[in-house]
């Protein structure tokens, strides 16, 4: 009996501390070798493996070239497709996957060796986790759409458009869009009954970009949408008073001749570079789009706010990595980031087409994975996790413009601390 008594009070501890509301979740990286978001990404895909997760093969755009739509290096781009069924074989979510940006030669040449900038680098299967699951209790609203990610190889959120003969480099993120979109609509996604844009970080931001040249891809009875999630990169100040994500914006919309590519509704009166931020594309979005986001986004502390190179004393080192690290003035500056993230988006918010959901935690890019998309003790607002607000949006089920009080208040986040 004492054995048994034993095992009953350790499974029912297992229970209790799996079940706990309490403890705010954390996801160990490690960046030492890689940069912090290829680095969190690493992480995403791992947590994707975690359990059973659908893995889809890789498909090259074999009409591309003739189009001159070719990555950094002149290869093929290419999607994951994973055909719909049933009341979903209509309807299609198309993922632009996201990483990062280069903003001049040095880097893009590095990128072109990578399967950022090359498909001869791509992996040939992937897992479909999260928005793109094919199972109902992992992605209730969405599972059995037609659901794509597209690759990403060009370095500027699919937006631009030249070359660089002398370093043989090819920008060509528009051409590669609009290849994608072509040999999709001709394998059935011209019949889409309903269509949803999605993107993860540069993907997000590509989202906000193309979002309306996609609703002008279908028929005026289409219900076409877009969610851009982590891409709500802000124009604000670093540490140092200085721009340091404006200057890198700059360098890419001038190397990969992104403008003319940009929504005329901002280039007419904002330079490139500003068109390049959300902030000033929002607004005029015509087309019903969510934006999913930490109030405290992992990457733009890292790359954004706190650089290494605005901090040449590494006061900041500690709390860019463990936000559990961070000063009392260094939370306060944090503070005055989300305040500013949330006046930028005061215009789109006013609008009952639009969505959000603005999450007090120290993360970056959560639909795509499973933990954070719609799990047992996934993040949620209000007691609504991420998928099903997105669904009650996109559905039409209920307005949604949820936004979390500020940090700490929040114990459901699964927050990044990078090692």
């Amino acid at each position: 009996m004492n054995l048994f008594l034993c095992l009953a009070i350790v499974i029912y501890l297992l229970l209790l501390s799996s079940t706990s509301s309490e403890a705010v979740h954390h996801h160990y990286v490690n960046a030492t070798h890689l940069n912090l978001l290829e680095a969190h990404e690493a992480e995403a895909s791992l947590a994707g493996r975690g359990g059973y997760s659908l893995m889809v093969g890789l498909t090259l755009i074999q009409s591309a070239a003739a189009k001159g739509a070719v990555c950094l290096d002149g290869s093929l781009p290419g999607y994951h497709l994973h055909r719909g069924y049933g009341s979903g074989a209509n309807s299609w979510i198309i993922n632009l996957e996201g990483g990062g940006w280069c903003n001049d030669v040095r880097s893009c040449l590095y990128r072109k060796k990578t399967r950022r900038g090359s498909s001869a680098f791509m992996e040939r299967e992937i897992p479909f986790t999260g928005i793109l699951s094919n199972k109902a209790q992992q992605n209730p609203d969405f599972f059995n759409w037609n659901r794509v990610k597209i690759r990403y190889c060009d370095g500027a959120s699919f937006a631009g458009d030249s070359e660089h003969k002398a370093a043989r480099l090819q920008f060509r993120g528009q051409r590669i869009w609009m290849a994608a979109m072509e040999d999709l609509m001709s394998k059935g996604m011209r019949f889409a009954r309903q269509a949803l844009l999605s993107g993860c970080s540069a993907g997000g931001l590509a989202t906000i970009i193309h979002c309306d040249e996609f609703r002008g891809l279908f028929p005026r009875n289409t219900k076409v949408k877009c969610l851009s999630d982590a891409g709500l990169f802000l124009d604000a100040k670093d540490i140092s008073g200085g721009h340091t994500l404006r200057n890198f914006f700059s360098g890419i919309v001038g190397l990969q001749g992104v403008q003319r590519n940009l929504p005329r509704t901002c280039t007419n009166h904002l330079d490139p570079t500003s068109c390049f931020f959300p902030q000033n594309l929002i607004a005029g979005i015509r087309t019903p789009l969510f934006i999913l986001n930490t109030a405290y986004d992992s990457w733009q502390i890292q790359s954004s706010l706190a650089p290494t190179t605005a901090d040449p004393s590494g006061n900041w080192h500690d709390c860019r990595k463990n936000y559990y690290r961070c000063s009392g003035s260094q939370i306060q500056f944090l503070q005055a980031f989300r305040n500013e993230m949330l006046n930028s988006m005061k215009g789109f918010s006013r609008s009952n087409q639009n969505g959000m959901f603005i999450n007090s935690c120290f993360a970056h890019c959560q639909s795509e994975r499973q933990d954070t998309w719609f799990a047992d003790n996934s993040p949620v607002i209000r007691e609504k996790a991420i998928a099903l607000a997105v669904g009650d949006w996109y559905f039409d089920r209920a307005v949604v413009k949820d936004i979390d009080c500020a940090y700490p208040c929040d114990n459901t986040c699964h927050n990044l601390i990078f090692r």
